[in-house]
């Protein structure tokens, strides 16, 4: 009979040789689980947390494992893999009383197994082991390898709730709270660093909090695609599926990053299909919405607009306040007297940096970390000083789309109506005004903003600057509007 010790010696051999030949993220994913639980008669017993786990394993690895343990052993003629549980109180490397399930055996799974002697039961953990992700996976998250970490800053909590963000908001907090499938799709689209991560983390966060036995996978679409391909490469397409189709909650991330890979495409369409035939919930994220989706396939994009899309809007400058100031009391609230934010310095940044929310909040900390590293009380003064280039490269980001938008808003006309053929003086003069301040405010062409006003020749632009230049010199009221106009779109105030 062999020792407990000797078992533990082989089977670091097995699962250092099958570590090596498949990599990391392989062995992580499918090898890192299982245990030894001991051998009977001529049986290697091997324990798996789930019954997926143990029938991909045979049906992918049985005979690998099979001839390792031969190499090792040449009595262990078979192999029978048991899904175990694991009662809340017992340490990790402890060995249950019983299997949940009856063995299966690798070799002859319809066969029942003979009488043999009692067990050698292995009473600690494998001997090799491999460490845990950085960020540990709560529990009822399906991870495996697949699904990415969760930001434990990223709660509703700390969502800071303006206009431009309001719908999104609503949407996310009634899907993470509901106890039924609500909107499915929950499509939330918008630029970069307006919150739609921070959003999908919150759910999330929140379903965990809520109904902490659901399964919820969050994932890019970038990493959902490396994730598929590799399944490919290594012919693991059924265990792949299995994974992504079995979930309750499926959360991905960024889904323009899948337009033009078509094989990316299938799959995910059908796992949408999959999930959605099971009143399984789907939450999406992109930087545009399901329409303009380039490079998606319109069958895809057609279902992604089943469910409810929600538009998060660039920042307007009352919730990049808000949103300052609690980045502000959550600074002071750590740092203690050592940090004092002048109002004047959040006014000041909510003004300046329009871009992003991300941006916005790496402002104050690169003004705080430099008051704090060089002794130096906040100013606005300092603050203009240390965020030179930020302050610089703002200046220069204000958009044609943004300055059409703007300006349609200050007229009161609609958008459409200024790109289009529409020549009455109500629609041709904010038409004239807005093409005047994107030569102005932004580095495009002349053919560029042409092309951007409903495809207009680039002589419609050079004549609309002259008419507006006259306009402003002979009209105090014209130039006026043409002023706040300009200030309002260089320091994002007023609404988006």
């Amino acid at each position: 009979m062999v020792s407990e010790a000797g078992l533990n010696d082989q089977w670091r051999r097995v699962r250092a040789r099958l570590h090596a030949e498949l990599g990391e993220a392989t062995f992580n994913s499918w090898f890192r689980q299982i245990e030894l639980i001991g051998v009977e008669g001529n049986r290697i017993m091997l324990g798996v947390p789930t019954r997926f786990i143990r029938n991909w394993l045979l049906s992918h690895y049985e005979e690998r494992l099979s001839t390792l343990w031969s190499e090792e052993n040449p009595a262990f003629t078979r192999i029978d893999v048991l899904v175990r549980t694991r009662p809340a109180n017992m340490a990790a490397g402890e060995a249950p009383a019983a299997p949940r399930s009856v063995p299966v055996a690798a070799r002859e799974r319809e066969a029942k197994p003979a009488a043999s002697p009692a067990p050698v039961r292995m009473q600690s953990a494998p001997a090799l082991q491999v460490a845990p992700s950085a960020a540990p996976v709560p529990p009822g998250f399906e991870d495996a390898g697949v699904g990415a970490p969760l930001d434990p800053r990223f709660t509703f909590d700390a969502f800071v709730v303006g206009k431009s963000n309001e719908l999104a908001h609503a949407a996310a907090r009634r899907v993470a709270e509901a106890t039924d499938v609500t909107f499915n799709p929950l499509f939330l689209y918008g630029g970069v660093g307006l919150g739609k991560t921070h959003l999908m983390h919150a759910i999330a966060w929140e379903i965990r909090r809520r109904q902490p036995e659901r399964k919820v996978l969050y994932l890019s679409a970038e990493k959902f695609m490396y994730q598929f391909v590799r399944a490919l490469r290594f012919k693991d397409t059924m265990a792949f599926k299995q994974q992504f189709r079995t979930v309750d909650v499926l959360m991905i991330d960024d889904v323009q990053f899948i337009s033009g890979k078509d094989s990316t495409q299938e799959e995910f369409f059908h796992t949408f299909n999959a999930l959605i035939d099971h009143n399984r919930q789907v939450i999406i994220s992109a930087d545009r919405s399901p329409s303009d989706l380039e490079g998606i396939e319109e069958r895809i994009r057609s279902r992604l607009g089943w469910g409810l899309a929600a538009d998060i809007h660039p920042t307007d400058y009352e919730l990049r306040l808000g949103i300052l100031q609690a980045k502000a009391e959550e600074m002071a609230s750590r740092a203690g007297p050592m940090v004092t934010i002048p109002p004047g310095v959040l006014e000041f940044l909510a003004h300046r940096i329009v871009s992003n929310v991300r941006e916005l909040e790496g402002a104050l900390k690169r003004v705080v970390a430099y008051a704090s590293l060089v002794g130096r009380p906040i100013t606005l003064e300092m603050a203009q000083d240390v965020l030179r280039d930020l302050l610089r490269c703002n200046d220069r980001r204000v958009t044609i789309e943004e300055i059409q938008r703007r300006v349609a808003e200050y007229y009161n006309v609609r958008l459409a109506d200024m790109l289009s053929a529409r020549r009455a003086r109500a629609v041709a003069r904010p038409r004239q005004v807005a093409m005047y301040l994107s030569k102005q405010l932004t580095t495009r062409s002349l053919p560029e903003i042409g092309r951007k006003f409903g495809g207009r020749d680039h002589t419609t632009v050079i004549h609309a600057v002259r008419k507006i230049d006259e306009l402003r010199a002979a009209d105090s009221g014209m130039d006026e509007d043409v002023d706040l106009l300009r200030r309002m779109l260089e320091g994002g105030g007023g609404s988006s």
